[in-house]
């Protein structure tokens, strides 16, 4: 990134950052999975996370004075450097405790036989490569059509993103059927995926994932021009969840570790406290409104958001015996991009779709013929001074566009009650899963 000269170049360096970044924190996850009891665990992974309490205000100045000094391409290419030296430790540690294992003979090593041909069969058996490759081509093919369907002539008619749609959709599917009836060795044991508890977990987070990307994709514009904040003050806003949901994962994880049962928390708490934080949006998410109650909106969804993904965890990893709990999480992971790409579809339908034509209802007849400037324009729209007709006709475009989108996202949010009610009753407290010494 620090390099890139086009597009293109810069797409790419994303796409070897997010590999790089979801290994490691993937890597820190089933480490504290592994090292864990499990009454014990929701706590831990809470505290992985916790950096975000930290980090979140710092991000905001460290860019300012990134961009005022050193500029923008050191300011990716340092993390070149910081990041080899702080994962440096936990490398180490799993490195040394590798070899302090092959030395008390833990780890046997054993002469397989196998030619280098032969190798590469047995561990594209053992791998699931081909599993890997269906649900993978399969997954990026349909992904991949919310993403670009908007650069189509045609968007959704266009032939490209049928045939993504389509493929994506087959591809997929059959991943499910060479787990079932063909795979020497699945990626998931297929009693896992028929477990009810499995599935209805991972019906729950495609719901919340979907619906918070719903009413969560446009609210920063709304911010910046209905409600006039700065852009830091805005960021602040965003970033209440992030702040609310890590705390609230620390608490959680104590409430786990002594109570143990997880449905209880996230059904009686997490769903509630979820669906009335994005509920009450609807009464509020309006020009006339004040900022205070769109604060107190986004504490009562991160209270609840943040309840829900420790039980969305702690869930499939209780249900799963050690081994498969890598295997699990991937999978719960995949969903929750899955979930966060229908969402963002979804909301940039209703924005394209409601947006233009509430800004054509509400702003003076002097206006509309700069009504395609308005609605592709942020600082267009905040441009307008306040009290203004053009101002005041944007606002209520904002409102009436939200609220149907925050509608939306309450129904989705609303299913949650029926998966949660689903799955099984798991007290985590008397559970042992992993062997050895644990956290």
């Amino acid at each position: 990134m620090a390099g890139c000269t086009n597009v293109t170049t810069y797409c790419a360096a994303q796409v070897f950052y997010q590999v790089g970044y979801t290994a490691i924190d993937f890597t820190i996850t089933i480490f504290v999975a592994d090292t864990s009891s499990l009454k014990n665990r929701a706590w831990w992974i809470a505290y992985t996370a916790s950096p975000w309490l930290i980090v979140t205000w710092c991000y905001g100045p460290a860019t300012n004075s990134v961009l005022e000094s050193i500029g923008f391409r050191w300011g990716f290419g340092i993390w070149a450097i910081v990041y080899p030296i702080v994962c440096a430790p936990l490398f180490w540690l799993m490195w040394h405790n590798l070899k302090k294992a092959e030395k008390q003979g833990l780890i046997p090593k054993q002469d397989s036989g196998r030619t280098w041909r032969e190798s590469v069969i047995y561990y594209a058996v053992q791998f699931d490569v081909v599993g890997i490759l269906l649900i993978a081509t399969g997954l990026s093919l349909f992904l991949l059509s919310f993403s670009l369907y908007s650069y189509q002539a045609e968007q959704w008619k266009s032939p490209m993103i049928i045939c993504f749609l389509v493929f994506g959709i087959l591809l997929s599917a059959s991943f499910s059927v060479w787990e079932a009836k063909f795979a020497p060795v699945t990626f998931v044991p297929w009693h896992l995926m028929k477990d009810r508890t499995v599935i209805f977990t991972f019906a729950m987070v495609a719901a919340i994932y979907s619906g918070y990307n719903v009413w969560y994709d446009y609210f920063y514009s709304m911010l910046i021009v209905v409600f006039n904040t700065s852009v830091r003050d805005a960021t602040y806003i965003l970033n209440i969840y992030t702040i609310g949901a890590t705390f609230w994962c620390l608490v959680v994880g104590i409430i786990i570790r002594y109570n143990g049962r997880l449905k209880w928390i996230a059904l009686y708490f997490g769903v509630p406290v979820n669906l009335l934080g994005v509920g009450l949006m609807i009464k509020f998410r309006h020009p006339d409104t004040s900022i205070g109650w769109i604060v107190m909106c986004q504490i009562f969804v991160a209270f609840g958001g943040g309840t829900l993904v420790i039980c969305e965890q702690m869930t499939v990893m209780a249900v799963s015996t050690q081994q498969n709990i890598p295997a699990i999480l991937a999978f719960e992971f995949m969903i929750a991009n899955i979930g966060s790409s229908i969402g963002s579809a979804i909301a940039a339908a209703m924005w394209t779709g409601l947006f233009p034509t509430n800004l054509a209802k509400y702003l003076p007849a002097s206006a509309l013929p700069d009504l395609q400037t308005i609605y592709g324009d942020l600082t267009v729209q905040s441009s307008y001074a306040i009290g203004t007709p053009e101002r005041d006709g944007i606002n209520k475009a904002y409102g009436e566009t939200q609220k149907l989108m925050v509608v939306a996202s309450t129904c989705l949010y609303a299913t949650i009650i029926v998966w949660v009610s689903l799955w099984r009753e798991i007290n985590v407290k008397g559970m042992k899963q992993n062997k050895g010494m644990t956290m």
